[in-house]
C-alpha cells in the first residue's frame, strides 16, 4: 500500500514541477496541484485504509 502511495506522490511531484517549468505556469498552480492532486486525496485514502488497523480488538472475557 505504501509503495503505491509513494509512486503516486512521485507522479504528483512531477506534475507540479511541470507546472512550474511551463512558460505559463505559476508557483501557485504547482502548489495547488500538489495539494489537491497529491496530499489531500492521499491523506483521505490512507486514513480510510488505516481504519481497520485503528480499531481496538474486543475485550476478552473468560477465566484463564
Amino acid at each position: 500500500m505504501y509503495l503505491v502511495a509513494i509512486a503516486w506522490m512521485y507522479v504528483v511531484l512531477m506534475m507540479s514541477v511541470a507546472e512550474v517549468m511551463h512558460p505559463d505556469g505559476t508557483l501557485l498552480g504547482a502548489f495547488i496541484t500538489l495539494v489537491f492532486y497529491g496530499l489531500l486525496p492521499l491523506a483521505i485514502v490512507l486514513y480510510i485504509m488505516g481504519a481497520r488497523l485503528r480499531r481496538k480488538p474486543p475485550p476478552e472475557s473468560g477465566s484463564g
